[in-house]
């Protein structure tokens, strides 16, 4: 039996591991790079991470459909084109906000007086730009899971979906695990160069990524069916869930869900409730984490401590999160129970991996360490959920199908990540103004307000549990007529 399958799982990890890097080069150069030449505030910040984010929702709500339609190689070409674009051009921010504006160059502008009315100007218009760039990228990025889900479908039988799932989804651990290890170094390195501010070459960089992996796509790529690499041996394996033997136009031939028919099914609105509980707990870590360790303990992201600690807490999330599709995999093959079921009782395990994000704020009195690797676990209980919950919608939904309810859920997803992006960066703001007279569980001002985020961070993922528990008690799986 060939192994082809394993290859195309691999060019998914690099695809993800692409896109967490580009959307990462915001959060680890804002709060020391782009903030002071822009005169932004944390509600800035927010308001950028939260239109990315409802942005990315209503793309994905779309992105599905449009890779069902395309097709899995013309539709994820589009995407990672697309977002690489979008990357690229946020570079180009600095330079359009310095002639918007008026000034004779960067200098000039980060000169301006903090808090004045020119230095709003100048907030405004950069977060306008930004906001601009982030959607050309969220346009792009919409299309990565659905697209990969749907490969991930083609290429391996339910019983191996999670575990294949979980490894390209790991991706994103290991893009948020490199990206702290080079952007900011990047972007220091430059700007002592005195190329711009530093950051734009970042951009640059990352972004050109995205363009080499499209030439491995085109070339490597082919339905299992069409593939020159898979026999028939691996063919038999990926189809083993098959009632009858998988005829070769099969693909061509099935049935589809008519879109507004999705929400009819009690299946997709638990796909709904587990993605919008639980992916803004990601990205607020994803997006949040470079600043907390800046404001909170003074670690910025291109120092070596700074550094050190996000490469920590990511390098958790990437080795225990590659168990998580491997844990369900286990509960069918030794214990005899079907997938859903294996991978519900999975997902309750790993939905008591954020509690701790509880302690996060007061274990940091202690030593920095402590909420690196608080944060490390409750980021890889995401990343173990996020892989079996992806996996639900092959064992519920046909193959036909799979694309269009991962763009649904994504945008529910997408707006739960609006809703805590946003009020976490208005709840800074707004924290630090009161000081002493902001208080939550013995902690003041900002303290405060992270305290708030990470008490909702911790418990998300039981309330997402029970209720998709409730909504679809055991396997049921969607048939066409």
């Amino acid at each position: 039996m060939s192994n082809w399958r394993w290859w195309m799982c691999g060019l998914l990890f690099v695809a993800t591991t692409v896109n967490y890097m580009d959307r990462q080069v915001l959060s680890l150069t804002w709060k020391d790079f782009i903030a002071p030449e822009f005169h932004w505030t944390d509600a800035d910040y927010g308001t950028i991470t939260a239109v990315f984010s409802i942005f990315y929702a209503v793309c994905m709500l779309f992105a599905g459909r449009f890779v069902d339609w395309m097709g899995t190689k013309k539709g994820y070409l589009w995407a990672i084109g697309v977002w690489s674009a979008g990357a690229c051009v946020h570079a180009a921010c600095g330079w359009a906000t310095v002639h918007i504006e008026g000034y004779s160059s960067v200098s000039a502008m980060t000169a301006v007086e903090s808090g004045s009315a020119a230095a709003l100007a100048i907030a405004s218009t950069s977060v306008w730009l930004f906001l601009a760039a982030r959607c050309i990228l969220a346009l792009g990025e919409a299309g990565n899971f659905p697209a990969a889900i749907k490969v991930t479908a083609e290429y391996f039988p339910k019983k191996d979906r999670a575990f294949a799932t979980s490894i390209f989804n790991a991706g994103a651990s290991v893009g948020a695990l490199v990206a702290p290890a080079t952007i900011p170094l990047l972007a220091q390195y430059f700007k002592d160069k005195g190329v711009g501010g530093g950051w734009e070459m970042a951009f640059l960089i990352i972004g050109a990524l995205g363009f080499l992996w499209m030439g491995f796509w085109i070339f490597m790529y082919e339905k299992p069916e069409q593939s020159k690499y898979v026999n028939e041996g691996e063919l038999q394996y990926i189809h083993q869930d098959d009632a009858e033997e998988v005829k070769k136009e099969e693909a061509n031939t099935e049935k589809t869900i008519p879109f507004w028919q999705c929400f009819t099914y009690r299946q997709t609105w638990s796909f709904i409730v587990g993605k919008f509980f639980t992916d803004g707990v990601w990205w607020f870590y994803l997006f949040w984490a470079p600043a907390y360790f800046s404001d909170q303990y003074g670690y910025s992201s291109s120092s070596s401590m700074g550094i050190a600690l996000i490469f920590t807490l990511y390098m958790i999330v990437t080795v225990l999160s590659i168990f998580g599709g491997y844990l369900p995999k286990l509960f069918v093959d030794k214990k005899g129970m079907n997938p859903y079921a294996g991978r519900m009782l999975a997902m309750l395990i790993f939905a008591f991996l954020p509690l701790p994000a509880l302690f996060a704020q007061s274990a940091g009195a202690i030593s920095v360490w402590w909420p690196a690797i608080i944060i490390g676990l409750a980021g890889a209980g995401h990343q173990a959920w996020s892989a079996n919950l992806f996996s639900t919608i092959g064992d519920m939904f046909p193959k036909s199908a799979i694309a269009t309810i991962t763009g649904i859920g994504g945008m529910a997803g997408g707006v739960g990540s609006f809703l805590i992006n946003k009020g976490a960066g208005a709840l800074f703001t707004h924290s630090e103004k009161l000081g002493a007279a902001f208080q939550f569980m013995g902690f003041e001002g900002k303290q405060a307000g992270y305290m708030i985020i990470f008490c909702i961070c911790a418990l998300a993922y039981l309330v997402a549990w029970t209720i998709m528990k409730t909504l679809v008690p055991k396997y049921k799986p969607i048939v066409l007529k």
